[in-house]
């Protein structure tokens, strides 16, 4: 097995931060992403870039991070008892895009390293991460575009994991007192290391970039379609349901805040506007009541 170095894989995240960025740029037209940097008193620090107010993406962050340190927070701990008494190093892309068009759906993506190491023991590590679609006016050309491009991107590296690891996406993005998932799913893995480092190194590089090709698309399609009053606050309403996922069951929300990682960044993901409506009811067959039947795990590519 190759030699584990984070500082290729630190490497890379800043140059996909860098690619990601760029092409959504190009996507939206006019915005551009302001860049903050920032230290992390207890080991490490960040750039966490966000565009505001774009022609097409209302908010949206991409976040390269590399935290360190002593002791894991509780939410590692309970997950992976074995890590308890290492030094540890985490760095990752996390991303969240809340575009303006209803009819564009909001987007998630993520790519991570981890590795605990104690003196005289082999070093714990593993690559995880990920990409989901949250429609709020979804369209079957699209649903079927974002999860051939992650099938495609996923067959190099076995005729199985793009079925396991949209099946774990659909379970993780899954809002159990809803009873619904987040959208219509996509890829999700972690404590991937089985591969080798190397091989699973190649895989997140996949799908790291594979975001792009699935997303971008997406955007370019949707992004002049017009739209209603009633529609748009139909997308604040559905973007609640983002915010209670990311504050109630979101891994990576609690491990950046027990961590003691930046505020500001860990909650970028959240949406600019959103809100909340009693009891609400979507009208019989109308276009709002179609999301309901994209809110469960399916096969959307045929066989």
């Amino acid at each position: 097995m190759s030699q584990v170095d984070i500082n290729i894989v630190i490497d890379y995240l800043k140059s996909l931060q860098d690619k990601i960025c760029q092409a959504l740029e190009v996507a939206d037209g006019s915005g551009r992403f302001a860049e903050d940097n920032w230290q992390r008193e207890a080991g490490g620090g960040g750039r966490t870039r966000v565009l505001t107010d774009g022609d097409v993406i209302e908010q949206g962050g991409v976040n390269f991070s590399y935290v360190s340190g002593d002791k894991l927070p509780p939410s590692a701990t309970a997950h992976r008892p074995e890590l308890a008494g290492r030094t540890w190093q985490a760095c990752g892309v996390s991303l969240v895009i809340h575009p303006k068009n209803p009819y564009i759906p909001t987007s998630h993506a993520n790519v991570r390293f981890f590795i605990a190491e104690k003196e005289g023991e082999a070093p714990v590590w593993w690559f995880g991460g990920g990409f989901d679609l949250t429609p709020f006016y979804p369209f079957d050309d699209d649903v079927k575009h974002w999860h051939q491009t992650a099938k495609d991107l996923a067959m190099p590296f076995g005729e199985n994991v793009y079925n396991e690891h949209k099946k774990w996406c659909d379970e993780y993005f899954f809002l159990k007192h809803r009873n619904e998932t987040r959208g219509v799913g996509g890829l999700f893995f972690d404590d991937l290391n089985e591969w080798g480092f190397d091989r699973s190194f190649d895989y997140i590089k996949a799908v790291g970039e594979g975001f792009i090709d699935a997303y971008v698309p997406i955007i370019n399609k949707r992004k002049s379609t017009p739209y209603s009053e009633q529609q748009r606050q139909f997308q604040l309403y559905r973007r609640g349901r983002y915010v209670e996922f990311n504050l109630v069951f979101d891994r990576g929300t609690l491990f950046g805040l027990q961590s003691g990682g930046r505020t500001e960044s860990i909650l970028m993901s959240m949406p600019p506007l959103a809100r909340w409506e009693y009891n609400y009811q979507a009208q019989a067959d109308s276009e709002e009541a179609k999301l309901q039947s994209y809110l469960v795990p399916q096969a959307w590519l045929s066989e």
